[in-house]
C-alpha cells in the first residue's frame, strides 16, 4: 500500500514522462488561481460599490433598444409597467441571483421608458412632401453666416398646410443679411422640405435630431422677409431667449470685427458659441489638426470657465482672515461657480452639448458643497443618469459619446493616481548618521532656487499630466471618432497639449474679461489679446495639418464592432482590480478584429433618386448625375475611407459620365450597367439595356431592370448595392414596415408596389415625384 509521498512521486514521474500533462496541469492551476483571484477581486469591487457604476450603462442599453426598434411600441406604458414589476420582484425575492436579475431588468426597462417618454413629449407634425408656402411666426434664433444667415422660425400659420399638419418650427436659410432679429414676428415665403434622413444605411439621421429639436421642416427663403406686429405677444421664455440671442450676435460681430479674418471667426465661436461665421477652409484646418473641439462650447470650455471662477472667488474670499477662518469659503466659491456656469450655459445658447457639460460641472461642485470627493466615477455616473432621464436621445450623438468617454478616461487616470499616492509612505528626505532628519541649509539665492524648482515642477508634473490626460482622452475617444467621423488625427498628441495651454492662457481669461468690458466699450484690447492667442493656435494647426498623414481616413464599420470597443472602454475605466480591468483586452481585440469586416457597397443611391455614386474601375467612387449634393457626397466618401473632397469627383458635364438630356448612364466593373433616368422618355430604352435603373420618377411596371424609382425610395430611403458574383445585395436605411415618430411609415402609394393585394389609392398631394 503506497503512502501519500509515494503517490506524489509517481504523479511527478508521469508528468515528466508526458510533457503535455505538465502544461495541462499548469493551465488548470493557473485557471483556478485566476478564478479565485477574480472572485476575491469581485467582492472588493462590490465593497467599493463599483457595480452601481454599470447601472447607467444598462439604462443606456434600454435607450438604444427603444431607438433600434422599427416601429413604435404598441403601449406607451408597457416599459414603465415592466420596470415597476421587475423592481417589485427585486424587493420581494430573497434569492440573490434572481433578485439581481430583476433589478437589472427594471433599470433596462427604465431606460427604455425614458426614451419613449422623451420621444412622445416633443411630438410635433413633420412635413411630408416638398412645398412652397407663405409662413408667419416668431424668429427664435438667428445664426449669421459670411453670406446670409440661418434662422429658426416658430410657426404661427402656414397658408397651404392644415393646422394639424403644420410643423412647430422650421429652419430656413437665406443668402442675404437678415433685416430682422430673434424675437421679431415675420412673414416670409419659403420652399420647405422634410428633414433629410440618413444618406446611407447606418449613417447620420438628421431627421431624428430635427424631431427632438422640434423642427418639422427645413428650407430656404424665397424673396424678402417682412416684419409685422404679432397677433399675440410672444411668451416670456421666447422674449428672454431672443434677447440672449441678439446679445450673442452683437458680441460675435464685435469680436469678429475687431480681430478679423479666421482668428476673428474662431474667437466669435469660442466666446458666443456662434459657429456659422467660420469658413469651410477654417473648419477643415482645425479638424485635420484634431483641435475642432476649441470652437465648441463643451466640457473643456465649461470646466475651464467654472474652474477659473471657482479659483478666483475662493482666492478673493481668502483675502479676509475672518471669512477664511470662520466660514466655508470653499463651498461659497463652489456655489458661485455653479451660478456662473448656469449663466455661461444660457449666454452661449444652451446647446445640447453645453447642457451636458453643465450637468457634469454642477455635479462636481455639488460634491464639493457636500464634502464629497469631486472627481470620481460616481459623480460621472450621476451626470450620465441625468442625461439618460432628461435627454436620452443625446446618447446617439457624437457629442455625448466623445465627452463622456474622454471624462471617464480622465477620471479613471485620476482615481488610479490618487490610490497610488495614498499607498505611498512619506519618509524624510535626508537622514543623518545619528538617525535624525537633516535640516536644509539656507541658500544664498532663494529666488533662483524657487525658479528652478518651479520650472522642474512644471516639466515633470504639469507637462506630464497634460500628456497623460491627452493620451487617455485620445485613446478613449478614438473608437467614436472613427465611427462618427470616419477619421483619426494622428498628431493630436502634439496639437492638443499646445492648444490647451494657449486656451488656458489666452482664450478663457480673454473671453471672460472681454464679455465684462463689452458693455463699457473697453473690450477692444482684450479681443486683440485673444486674437493673438488664436493666431498661435492656427499657426500650430497649419503645421500639423501640413504634416504627412495628419488625418487617417477610417472606412465605415459596424455598430457591433463599436459595441465591443465601448464595452472594453467601460471595463477599463469602471473596474479597479487588475483582473477585472484586464477583461477590456479581449473586448477591444474582438472589436478591433470586427472593424475590417465592414459592409461593402458598389452603388450608393440617395432617397431623392436624382443622382448616385458607383465604384469605378480604379476602385474609387465616381459621381453620376446632373445635380450634386455635396453633403451626401462627403458622407459617402468618408464612409468609404476616401479623403477626397466632393468637388474632386467627376464634374456634372463630363462626357465620360455619360449624361445627356434624358439622363445618365455608366458601365459598372462586373459587366453591369446603370442608368439614371431623369425624363420619362428614357424608360423604354434604359429599362431594356441597363442592369439597374435609378430615377426620381415613377418607373413603369414593365421595366425589366432592377428599378429604384420614386415609390421604392420613398419606402426604403437611401440604399446601397453590393455585387457578390451574380447576386446583388441591397441594403436600405429603413425597412418597409418602419414606423417611428421621426420617420413615419411610408405612404400607401409607395407600399402598394410591394403589397400587390393592397388596392392603389387615389392620387394625392404627397404622391408627386421629386422634381430635380
Amino acid at each position: 500500500m503506497r503512502g501519500v509521498g509515494g503517490q506524489q512521486e509517481l504523479a511527478g514521474k508521469r508528468c515528466e514522462a508526458y510533457p503535455g500533462r505538465r502544461v495541462l496541469s499548469w493551465l488548470i492551476a493557473t485557471g483556478r488561481a485566476a478564478i479565485a483571484r477574480g472572485r476575491s477581486d469581485f467582492l472588493l469591487e462590490m465593497e467599493d460599490r463599483r457595480l452601481a457604476l454599470w447601472l447607467p450603462v444598462v439604462a443606456g442599453l434600454g435607450v438604444l433598444l427603444y431607438f433600434s426598434a422599427d416601429r413604435e411600441p404598441a403601449s406607451g406604458y408597457a416599459a414603465l409597467i415592466c420596470a415597476c414589476f421587475a423592481l417589485l420582484a427585486f424587493l420581494t425575492i430573497n434569492h440573490r441571483p434572481a433578485s439581481t436579475s430583476f433589478f437589472v431588468i427594471s433599470v433596462l426597462a427604465l431606460g427604455f421608458a425614458s426614451a419613449q417618454w422623451r420621444a412622445h413629449s416633443v411630438r410635433a407634425p413633420i412635413l411630408g412632401h416638398i412645398t412652397v408656402d407663405n409662413l408667419t411666426g416668431f424668429v427664435e434664433q438667428v445664426d449669421l453666416r459670411p453670406n446670409g444667415a440661418r434662422f429658426v422660425l416658430k410657426l404661427e400659420s402656414a397658408e397651404k398646410l392644415p393646422v394639424a399638419a403644420t410643423p412647430r418650427r422650421v429652419r430656413l436659410t437665406m443668402r442675404t443679411r437678415p433685416e430682422f432679429a430673434a424675437g421679431d414676428f415675420i412673414a416670409v415665403k419659403a420652399r420647405l422640405l422634410p428633414p433629410s434622413h440618413a444618406v446611407l444605411p447606418g449613417g447620420y439621421d438628421f431627421a431624428r435630431d430635427a424631431y427632438f429639436m422640434g423642427i418639422g421642416a427645413v428650407g430656404s427663403v424665397l424673396g424678402r422677409a417682412e416684419r409685422f406686429s404679432p397677433p399675440l405677444p410672444a411668451s416670456l421664455r421666447l422674449r428672454f431667449m431672443a434677447a440672449i440671442d441678439q446679445t450673442r450676435n452683437r458680441l460675435a460681430m464685435r469680436v469678429n470685427q475687431v480681430i478679423g479674418g479666421a482668428p476673428g471667426t474662431i474667437a466669435a465661436a469660442m466666446v458666443t458659441g456662434k459657429r456659422d461665421l467660420l469658413s469651410q477652409s477654417t473648419r477643415e484646418l482645425i479638424r485635420e489638426a484634431g483641435i475642432f473641439h476649441i470652437i465648441t462650447i463643451s466640457g473643456i470650455q465649461m470646466s475651464l470657465v467654472a474652474g477659473i471662477l471657482f479659483w478666483f472667488i475662493r482666492r478673493l474670499l481668502a483675502l479676509s482672515t475672518t471669512l477664511a477662518l470662520s466660514y466655508p469659503i470653499k463651498k461659497w466659491a463652489a456655489g458661485a461657480a455653479m451660478v456662473f456656469a448656469c449663466l455661461y450655459d444660457i449666454g452661449t445658447g444652451s446647446r445640447v452639448g453645453t447642457e451636458r457639460a453643465l450637468v457634469m460641472t454642477l455635479v462636481v461642485f455639488l460634491a464639493i458643497i457636500m464634502d464629497r470627493a469631486a472627481l470620481t466615477m460616481r459623480n460621472l455616473a450621476i451626470a450620465a443618469w441625468a442625461v439618460i432621464l432628461l435627454e436620452p436621445d443625446a446618447i446617439l450623438g457624437a457629442s455625448f459619446q466623445l465627452s463622456f468617454a474622454a471624462v471617464a478616461a480622465l477620471v479613471a487616470v485620476y482615481e488610479t493616481g490618487q490610490r497610488r499616492l495614498a499607498r505611498q509612505v512619506e519618509w524624510p528626505q535626508a537622514i543623518g548618521r545619528d538617525g535624525r532628519q537633516k535640516m536644509h541649509q539656507p541658500l544664498k539665492a532663494p529666488w533662483l532656487s524657487s525658479l528652478r524648482e518651479g520650472i522642474r515642477h512644471f516639466f515633470s508634473s504639469r507637462l506630464a499630466a497634460i500628456l497623460l490626460s491627452t493620451m487617455a482622452a485620445t485613446s478613449a475617444t478614438a473608437p467614436f471618432m472613427a465611427y462618427d467621423f470616419h477619421e483619426l488625427s494622428l498628431y493630436v498628441m502634439i496639437g492638443n497639449p499646445l492648444t490647451l495651454g494657449i486656451i488656458e492662457l489666452f482664450a478663457i481669461p480673454g473671453a471672460l474679461l472681454g464679455a465684462v468690458l463689452y458693455p463699457l466699450g473697453l473690450d477692444a484690447p482684450v479681443w486683440h489679446y485673444l486674437g493673438l492667442g488664436i493666431s498661435l493656435v492656427l499657426w500650430v494647426a497649419r503645421h500639423i495639418a501640413a504634416a504627412p498623414g495628419a488625418s487617417l481616413p477610417i472606412p465605415e464599420f459596424s455598430a457591433t464592432a463599436l459595441s465591443f470597443l465601448t464595452l472594453g472602454l467601460l471595463s477599463a475605466v469602471i473596474w479597479r482590480s487588475p483582473v477585472w480591468r484586464a477583461t477590456a483586452i479581449p473586448l477591444v481585440l474582438i472589436g478591433a478584429a470586427m472593424v475590417p469586416l465592414r459592409a461593402k457597397f458598389d452603388v450608393l443611391i440617395p432617397a431623392s433618386g436624382d443622382y448616385l455614386a458607383f465604384r469605378g474601375r480604379d476602385g474609387h467612387l465616381a459621381f453620376l448625375g446632373k445635380r450634386k449634393n455635396n453633403f451626401a457626397l462627403e458622407q459617402w466618401l468618408r464612409a468609404d475611407g476616401d479623403s477626397r473632397q466632393p468637388e474632386s469627383l467627376i464634374p456634372v458635364n463630363d462626357p465620360q459620365a455619360g449624361c445627356g438630356a434624358l439622363g445618365c448612364t455608366a458601365k459598372l466593373s462586373p459587366g453591369r450597367s446603370i442608368a439614371l433616368v431623369l425624363k420619362s422618355e428614357a424608360f423604354s430604352e434604359d429599362c431594356a439595356r441597363a442592369t439597374i435603373v435609378v430615377t426620381p420618377l415613377f418607373a413603369p411596371s414593365s421595366c425589366a431592370a432592377l428599378t429604384f424609382d420614386h415609390a421604392f425610395l420613398a419606402a426604403s430611403g437611401a440604399s446601397t448595392l453590393e455585387f457578390a458574383g451574380d447576386r446583388i445585395i441591397q441594403t436600405s436605411s429603413r425597412t418597409f414596415a418602419q414606423d417611428r415618430l421621426w420617420s413615419p411609415k411610408a405612404p400607401r402609394w409607395a407600399l402598394a408596389k410591394f403589397t400587390p393585394e393592397a388596392p392603389p389609392p387615389a392620387p394625392s398631394a404627397d404622391m408627386r415625384p421629386f422634381q430635380p
